[in-house]
């Protein structure tokens, strides 16, 4: 079965959803021991939060970029991610989405949450021809993530690390079996179809 060009794939249960974020270890590693966001987390800038593991990989280059070191897999709400998709504008124009320009701007400006699809990532980080969901959150959805939404924190970095060293090997089935089982999200309509899904 040919696989939609945008998809929500993600590792979920019951009630919550996985998503990931790189930080620096001054904030990566006391929000993994402390199961949240400490102090030095900015609550009033846009963070982005990534369901697709190896979209993450792709971001942070395998925990090897700058400010990027330490990656956090994120349990948040499945509530709480059905309130920002809700609340969601793309963070570009699309035709099929918005009848004008004008009109995506003004719904940009007064949303708290806005989506971008790029391209998913295989093993060695190369584009795949299906998208996939980044999420951004400011203002009530940032501070709602952090306070309300979030379940658990923990840090996958070794994981990210070995996976890396299988795929520089060239083992890719080794790499894979290690991977986050991640899943069509039923996010449903309802959720998505003003975000083009």
């Amino acid at each position: 079965m040919e696989r939609p060009q945008r998809e929500i794939r993600a590792t979920f249960g019951p009630s919550t959803i996985t998503v990931y974020q790189a930080y620096p270890p001054a904030i990566g590693l006391p929000a993994a021991r402390d199961g949240r966001f400490p102090g030095a987390w900015k609550r009033d800038r846009m963070t982005w939060i990534k369901p697709s593991f190896l979209w993450m990989m792709y971001r942070c280059g395998w925990a090897t970029k700058p400010g990027q070191e330490t990656v956090l897999a994120v349990e948040i709400t499945r509530d709480g991610f059905a309130w920002a998709l809700r609340h969601a504008c793309l963070s570009s124009h699309d035709p099929g989405a918005h009848p004008d320009r004008a009109a995506w701007r003004r719904e940009l400006r007064h949303s708290p949450a806005r989506v971008q699809w790029d391209p998913e990532r295989d093993l060695r980080l190369a584009p795949l021809p299906h998208r996939s969901l980044q999420l951004g959150l400011s203002g009530e959805a940032a501070r709602r993530y952090a306070d309300d939404w979030t379940v658990s924190i923990t840090d996958v970095t070794p994981l990210a690390r070995t996976v890396h060293e299988h795929v520089g090997r060239g083992d890719l089935d080794a790499a894979a079996r290690l991977l986050p089982e991640e899943r069509p999200y039923p996010a449903g309509d309802e959720l998505t179809a003003h975000l083009g899904a």
